[in-house]
């Protein structure tokens, strides 16, 4: 898994059922409902509406609907690892294409000849021996990611009527001021986003967790930068994830496409799919 290189919240709160109207004219699909409003203190209720108010800024500010609407994104672009803070290398090229809410391909090096697969709850790595299950523990890490990422968050955790939201005032990412909201759900999962105090769009993404092997409590923290306008949505050509204060992975973006009309054999392991054109395996 030597290619794989893509795979601070404050203490938990109590999870509090909330039922918070949606914003006028907010976006079709970032409107939620939370349990019942009227067993919670005025201050308490007018917090999570501030909470939701400010989510739901975000989407608008990441394109509103051409955000919700998306059915695929595809980049290009190139990625490095970092051990203690060092890189580990000079960098690999790759290529990623994610079909929602479930489906991606990575695929790395200049022949495009080793792809990582992920169909639903199930991982592949693909050489030219042919497809074989990536390691459970990769596959873990990798569902984690991808069940706090912010598309999670943003799309089903803020329509979730059992997900309660909280405003926590101001907070930094990196050296840029931005305006804090955690999402905590029933099974006291918490995962805390950092809107930009300008132009309302998510800069920092953080949860933590306890590893089930050493019990240990560990921490990620995402920073998206150097946003761009890709097809009306706001995408973040910059990507650094931290794992416990120490830089992991960081992926600079060439380019980016959204709704492309994608080979449905890609996030197929046995399918014999090849990017190179013209060159499908028997």
């Amino acid at each position: 898994m030597k290619y794989l290189v893509f795979i601070v919240i404050p203490a938990f709160l109590l999870a509090i059922s909330v039922r918070v109207e949606p914003a006028a004219g907010a976006p079709a699909g970032a409107q939620g409902s939370q349990a019942p409003a009227q067993s919670l203190p005025a201050t308490d209720l007018e917090n999570a509406h501030k909470a939701r108010a400010l989510l739901e800024q975000a989407i608008q500010a990441l394109g509103g609907q051409a955000y919700l609407q998306a059915r695929n994104l595809q980049e290009q672009g190139r990625t490095y690892s970092f051990y203690h803070g060092r890189s580990t290398s000079n960098g690999v090229v790759f290529w990623r294409f994610v079909e929602y809410p479930d489906k991606e391909r990575i695929e790395v090096t200049q022949q495009r000849d080793i792809a990582y697969v992920y169909n639903g709850n199930k991982g592949y790595e693909i050489t030219y021996k042919g497809p074989r299950e990536v390691d459970k523990k990769d596959l873990d890490e990798y569902l984690r990611h991808r069940r706090f990422s912010l598309e999670t968050m943003l799309h089903s955790w803020i329509n979730d009527p059992t997900v309660a939201l909280f405003y926590e005032g101001q907070a930094l990412a990196g050296n840029i001021t931005g305006q804090q909201i955690t999402l905590i759900n029933q099974k006291n999962e918490a995962v805390s986003i950092v809107l930009d105090l300008d132009t309302h769009l998510p800069i920092k993404k953080s949860y933590s967790w306890r590893d089930a092997a050493d019990r240990e409590c560990d921490t990620e923290e995402e920073i998206y930068d150097n946003y761009r306008d890709v097809q009306g949505v706001m995408t973040p050509y910059g990507f650094t994830r931290y794992y416990n204060g120490d830089m992991q992975t960081q992926r600079f973006v060439n380019s980016a496409q959204y709704n492309q009309a994608l080979d449905e054999t890609m996030f197929d392991p046995n399918s014999g799919y090849n990017p190179l054109p013209g060159k499908h395996k028997k």
